[in-house]
């Protein structure tokens, strides 16, 4: 038996950095205090969402990633609580500007950080503007208490990075996000869907999947958004286990036992009969197949 519990949060975000990861620790110790051992908090928490807007002076968020004071401080503060805690922030490397997050184990070390692949450009969403596409790779981390592979929002809606975290061994995926309303389409409510696609990535690659959103309303100049919460934690089947409101901060928390999972992932087949051999079209991005003699 290898029992591990995860958290997901989700909390409003004001402009004002220390009261973010003030908030953010709060939730951390909560989540611990319940038992948690793998707490996810989302994405780009630091600050609201500033990809709403196009404005130059906004790259001024972003840090490096070493002394990082965010980073820095959640660092003790993973080894005080002995949890691991995936951070999200805004990398600023030389001349490029990532999309990132940083895997703090339960001792306090910094494993490693994966920086976002798929990167979103549409109204209120325009991330292209700020950050360069990750160049990392889908990465997993053997942590205190399982292997756990990070997806960041968008990367969440492409079925093929859930696959390549499993094959790579991920036992549990994570996935911070920011999402809520369409600024051109406010009838338009994605977040049945949101779930949904996730739930799939949990069914298809038998592992638990964990999602942490924002909440609240943020206000740019060019839009306002509506952050629709609904953080949820999935287990093998897909099947919701917990979800958080739409309109309140919140933890959720939920225990597995990864061996149980292990031998259910094993006997089912799925991985065992792959064929790889004829998984060439997802290659390239018009399905495009060499010609064989």
């Amino acid at each position: 038996m290898r029992e591990v519990t995860l958290a997901a949060t989700q909390m409003t975000c004001s402009k004002d950095t220390s009261e973010n990861v003030d908030k953010a620790e709060k939730l951390i110790r909560d989540a611990s205090n319940q038992g948690a051992q793998i707490i996810l908090i989302q994405e780009l928490f630091e600050s609201t969402y500033f990809c709403m807007d196009q404005k130059e002076e906004l790259f001024g968020l972003s840090k490096p990633f070493d002394g990082h004071p965010t980073l820095e401080r959640m660092s003790k503060l993973a080894a005080e609580l002995k949890v691991v805690i995936p951070i999200s922030f805004f990398e600023k490397a030389n001349r490029a500007h990532y999309n990132a997050i940083a895997v703090i184990n339960a001792d306090g070390n910094i494993l490693g950080k994966y920086r976002k692949s798929h990167i979103p450009d549409g109204p209120g969403y325009q991330e292209k503007f700020y950050f360069n596409p990750g160049d990392t790779g889908f990465k997993v981390w053997n942590t205190a208490y399982a292997k756990i592979g990070i997806g960041i929002c968008w990367d969440q809606w492409f079925p093929e990075a859930a696959r390549c975290m499993v094959l790579k061994g991920a036992e549990i995926l994570l996935y911070p996000t920011a999402i809520g309303s369409e600024p051109l389409a406010p009838e338009w409510d994605s977040q049945a869907h949101w779930m949904r696609v996730m739930q799939g990535h949990a069914a298809a690659n038998m592992v638990p999947v964990i999602a942490a959103n924002r909440v609240g309303v943020e206000t740019g100049e060019e839009c306002t958004l509506s952050f629709y919460g609904s953080s949820f934690i999935a287990g093998s089947m897909g099947e919701l286990l917990q979800t958080a409101p739409r309109d309140e901060e919140a933890i959720l928390l939920q225990s597995f036992d990864l061996e149980t999972l292990r031998i259910q992932r094993q006997s089912w087949g799925v991985f065992r009969d792959r064929r790889p051999d004829l998984y060439e079209p997802i290659l390239s991005l018009e399905g495009r197949v060499k010609p064989h003699p």
